[in-house]
């Protein structure tokens, strides 16, 4: 258990300053790097052993994912760090204006079990990077993950700098009691508003990154070939287990039952008649999990799969046809390998029925027709997306990653993350040349007539 002793001591130690100079950031980003480069296999075991999780969907979504986080953070980190210089108004010269960043102090990061090791590392970059002490809080549901991530941390980090707390529900009670000067969370909207209200209890600033039913759009002008495998692989990948997956997917009625047999041909592709002999097919994290997901699937609109195996936490990849909003399968976000088919006529109409929907964290379309592109880009909201592909976009370090209300609070990745865990200091630098009389009383008609000139009010 972590108590307030280790919390002082953390606090200390960022208070000696030790944690600032960019030489050490520098260095503990390139340790961090060459461990997680050395322990790739036992990460990828790990994960396997938590999550069957194919060798390669670990390599690319959460070794890599971070090798190229450090690597463009390391590139860049000696100019975010620099102070900004910005424009002085005419009213307040002679002097200089600038921004400067200042390391938060002491953050939690909370992190989930879907991308255990990704998800719990990717925020430490940004924390380290701008000068901070953390706590990492992993899952308790994927434990050979959190072993491994408590072996790395160690191996990189003095306890007064970095920490891994391990444990469930009760753990994690105990560290939201204590005064972070910041929380991020990536995990479910429900437990999401319970992190909130322990923050707001000690006014706590919070980066929330949660979920929500993100929608993908094909209409008739799309490359159906293409939009069908990629939605396939972005669906399915990790099993669904993507706060970015689509959740839901709306398909223009003249084109519908031509991208449905092209979906059913590429699941097969990706995943062979068997899905469950497949080894690219990741499970779903518990039995809890395994039979919610099994509620939502309702077999007499099962269009393809709808197999499922509680013993093997297997649901193989499924389809479902004539889904209204009332549906199960549409009351909350699925999180697994069950995608609802729904179709539209009109591209206006579809996205002001979405836009009365929770606020999605991605959105994506498929289409060939610029003024689609348009209309989904400017009308429609959510947190971030692609045209004509899926999920991607998470792994651009210049595009910032979060959501919007239900969805999520504040965003990361790149420089982005550097600015997340960084104060903005603002900063005047007055010179002594001049000082005007007329900002100080006693007042009179004639500093209030040179006032008006310097203001353009006469």
């Amino acid at each position: 258990m972590f108590h307030n002793p280790q919390f002082e001591q953390m606090q200390n130690h960022f208070d000696t300053g030790e944690t600032r100079p960019l030489k050490t950031r520098l260095d503990l980003l390139t340790k961090l790097e060459m461990v997680i480069k050395s322990d790739s296999d036992k990460i990828a075991q790990a994960l396997y052993q938590d999550l069957r999780k194919p060798e390669q969907e670990s390599l690319i979504s959460e070794v890599a994912f971070l090798i190229e986080e450090i690597g463009y953070t390391k590139k860049h980190l000696k100019s975010w760090m620099m102070p900004t210089k910005v424009k002085t108004p005419l009213a307040l010269l002679p002097g200089k204006s600038t921004i400067h960043y200042d390391p938060l102090g002491v953050v939690l990061i909370i992190g989930p079990w879907n991308y255990p090791f990704q998800l719990a590392l990717a925020p430490l970059i940004g924390a380290i990077a701008a000068g901070n002490c953390a706590v990492i809080k992993p899952s308790e549901l994927t434990p050979h993950t959190s072993k491994i991530i408590v072996e790395i941390i160690k191996k990189v980090f003095r306890p007064e700098h970095v920490q891994v707390v391990e444990g469930g529900v009760d753990e994690t009670t105990e560290l939201l009691k204590l005064k972070w000067n910041h929380i991020f969370f990536t995990g479910s909207t429900s437990v999401g508003q319970i992190i909130m209200k322990a923050a707001a209890e000690n006014l706590i600033p919070v980066t929330l990154e949660l979920g929500g039913k993100s929608p993908v759009i094909v209409t008739k002008t799309s490359d159906l070939n293409l939009a069908a495998r990629r939605i396939v692989w972005a669906k399915f990948y990790n099993t669904g287990q993507t706060c970015v997956a689509p959740d839901y997917l709306y398909v223009q009625s003249s084109v519908k039952n031509k991208l449905v047999e092209l979906l059913k041909e590429e699941i097969q592709k990706q995943f062979g008649k068997d899905p469950q002999k497949s080894r690219d097919l990741t499970r779903i994290i518990n039995v809890r999990n395994h039979q919610r997901l099994c509620q939502m699937i309702d077999n007499e609109k099962v269009v393809f799969g709808g197999d499922v195996d509680e013993d093997d936490l297997c649901i193989a990849p499924t389809l479902l046809e004539g889904v209204s909003w009332q549906d199960p399968v549409m009351q909350e976000e699925i999180f697994g390998p069950i995608l609802p088919i729904l179709e539209f006529d009109d591209l206006k109409s579809l996205i002001a029925l979405i836009n009365k929907e929770p606020r999605p964290l991605s959105a994506y379309l498929f289409s060939q027709a610029t003024t689609e592109q348009t209309m989904f880009t400017e009308k429609l909201h959510f947190g971030g997306g692609c045209i004509n592909d899926l999920i991607v976009h998470l792994s651009h370090p210049e595009l910032p990653f979060g959501g919007l209300g239900s969805s999520g609070i504040g965003s990361y990745h790149g420089h982005t993350s550097f600015l997340t865990f960084s104060h903005q200091k603002s900063l005047m630098l007055r010179y002594s040349l001049f000082d005007f009389s007329a900002r100080y009383a006693p007042y009179s008609q004639r500093k209030l007539n040179f006032l008006k000139k310097i203001f353009g009010l006469s």
